[in-house]
């Protein structure tokens, strides 16, 4: 595995989010259309129930990995983060729920962006074994 470019608390560099609801926590890589992130998923987590991720915690994941994506450009120009909004969730399947101890490592690609908006594929793995694929569109709110 890659070693990460930021982890834990240094992810705030690249997101909005703050505690409790903060559902990324290592940022591997990116390039002009592609990202990788990661989640340890913790028994504290806010969408965890019966040792389970829930629904709604996979697709904030997905869209906070986006939203360190689109964060990291302007952190390595020393700007903050800008905030983010889901646009549109498309095709999303969920395999299984991750459970309490694993570790996601989600994989973004760039598929097209237009008018503020972008579209990314996304595919959430744990070890080799992909839990859940999606599109989603994500606007970023300009000043």
């Amino acid at each position: 595995m890659k070693e990460p470019l930021l982890e834990g608390e240094g992810l705030y560099k690249l997101i909005p989010q703050r505690n409790p609801i903060v559902m990324v926590d290592t940022f591997f890589s990116a390039t002009e259309t592609d990202a990788e992130t990661g989640l340890h998923v913790q028994s504290g987590n806010l969408f965890c129930e019966g040792g389970l991720l829930r629904e709604p915690g996979m697709i904030e994941h997905v869209a906070q990995s986006a939203a360190a994506f689109a964060g990291y450009a302007p952190y390595t120009r020393g700007e903050a983060p800008k905030l983010g909004f889901i646009g549109e969730v498309k095709k999303f399947k969920i395999v299984r729920l991750p459970k309490v101890g694993e570790f996601l490592h989600t994989s973004l690609r760039v598929l097209g962006e237009a008018a503020g908006v972008t579209l990314i594929a996304a595919e959430t793995k744990v070890a080799e074994e992909v839990l859940a694929t999606c599109q989603m569109k994500i606007f970023i709110k300009e000043d």
